[in-house]
């Protein structure tokens, strides 16, 4: 099986290079003697069809552009349909929500893949690592950066991706969402260079099987260098009670 991995409008989300994530799905298959292609797709183009998309991050503008051609292309909600994975990152995740708010304030519908909002938070901005605890005990602990101002509130059934131990994620003591194939996180780094784990599960959803096993060691020690290096500092996980996301279910908005 020849995989098409699609890194989505590059032009406009690649700010914080996670269009790393798709060079890091390809090489992972290729290791393994899979054939893989990466795709750029920009955003004046139509999206191609894929097994496996990402989404970056990106500024305020860049951000509604993406959501808008999104929106009208309709190519990534029929491809999720058809059992394609999705990995969206920041504004990414932002987008593939049901809304999120622009830097005019307003609320802009997302492509409707999570049942999840986001609304710009009233202090400043969550800089800084992230340490998280994924609720699926087969994969280990979550290392990555953020940088938005964000507070994304969960539908009641949308289960988050991991719980903070360090960082603020979500701003409520949870970082990302998963539903079905479509992840969701704030994590960049990029990261699936600093969590090879979760590049192989997204392959896996794809493939439709287990992977054959990598020498991840070099990996692995880094990882537990980011790791020790942020435990060692302070250790968070949720916003002060005056940001708490609930008091934005209402409004249903962005970061």
């Amino acid at each position: 099986m020849a995989l098409t991995i699609v890194v989505v409008h590059p032009d406009l989300l690649g700010t914080y290079g996670d269009g790393g994530n798709g060079t890091v799905l390809v090489k992972r298959a290729r290791w393994r003697g899979i054939d893989a292609r990466l795709v750029q797709a920009r955003a004046d183009d139509p999206l191609p069809a894929g097994d496996l998309y990402c989404l970056g991050g990106g500024e305020d503008a860049a951000q509604t552009a993406s959501a808008e051609r999104l929106r009208e292309d309709g190519t990534l909600v029929r491809a999720v349909d058809d059992g394609a994975a999705v990995l969206a990152v920041c504004a990414g995740y932002q987008i593939i929500g049901e809304s999120y708010t622009g830097s005019d304030g307003d609320r802009r519908p997302g492509v409707g893949l999570l049942d999840a909002s986001t609304a710009r938070g009233p202090g400043p901005r969550a800089v800084g690592e992230v340490l998280a605890e994924p609720l699926d005990p087969a994969l280990p602990t979550l290392t990555g950066f953020e940088n938005h101002a964000g507070v994304t509130v969960r539908g009641g059934g949308l289960p988050p991706l991991a719980q903070v131990a360090a960082g603020v994620g979500n701003g409520d003591g949870t970082e990302g969402a998963v539903f079905g194939r479509v992840v969701g996180t704030y994590l960049h780094g990029p990261v699936l260079a600093r969590n090879p784990v979760l590049a192989d599960r997204l392959l896996s959803w794809v493939l439709g099987r287990p992977l054959d096993p990598l020498d991840d060691a070099e990996e692995g020690a880094l990882r537990e260098e980011r790791i020790a290096a942020v435990r060692a500092g302070r250790r968070g996980g949720r916003l002060p009670a005056a940001w708490h996301p609930g008091r934005w279910r209402q409004g249903r908005g962005r970061s």
